[in-house]
């Protein structure tokens, strides 16, 4: 048996045909904490700290990634098989491929419309290569799945969303199944995956 550790597929975002790069907006606070010099025994002077908190501005109809899809660690058996991890986040296996632990997770997305808004959603392919790091091997990612309600298959073609919150704020987890090989060579296997919107 040979172990293998995937750690994820980069998920990249295209709205209206235009790459995004969204970087959430940082914001530093700065905790000072002082006790004034009070010269009573047995009482310590607080020191400094620093915390950071984190903000994402989104226009209306926009959206961003706010995870990667990441299959975990497995072994690979003597015989080809799958890892899937369905767009609410449970990971499954077929074949001879047995889950090593690691974390694993779906991809997550975020946006914002509004209410009752269309939206078309589609992947640039269907199918992603996962290249291994420092070496030539691959495996090949494929049945992208988003977790709408009811689910539905995540292709090139244009699939129509509606968006049900009355503030069009929407989140929504992609999930998909890796294609392992028998034997496959023990690694960290990446690649890229891209939604339009």
């Amino acid at each position: 048996e040979q172990h293998c550790r995937f750690i994820y597929l980069r998920s990249l975002v295209k709205w209206r045909g235009t790459n995004i790069s969204m970087t959430p907006k940082r914001i530093y606070l700065g905790l000072f904490m002082a006790l004034g010099g009070l010269a009573l025994p047995g009482i310590a002077h607080a020191g400094q700290a620093n915390g950071r908190a984190e903000i994402a501005v989104l226009r209306t109809l926009s959206f961003i990634k706010i995870d990667d899809l990441e299959f975990g660690n497995v072994v690979a058996g003597p015989t080809a098989g799958t890892v899937t991890v369905s767009p609410f986040g449970v990971r499954t296996t077929t074949g001879s491929v047995t889950v090593a632990g690691g974390r694993f997770q779906q991809a997550q997305f975020g946006g914002r419309g509004v209410f009752n808004q269309t939206l078309a959603l589609s992947m640039t392919t269907n199918t992603v290569t996962l290249r291994r790091s420092g070496g030539t091997q691959t495996m090949v990612a494929d049945t992208f799945v988003v977790g709408s309600s009811p689910t539905q298959p995540l292709t090139t073609t244009a699939r129509q969303f509606r968006i049900g919150s009355s503030t069009g704020v929407f989140q929504f987890g992609v999930g998909a199944r890796l294609n392992v090989g028998a034997n496959q060579a023990p690694g960290v296997y990446s690649g890229t995956f891209r939604l339009t919107l």
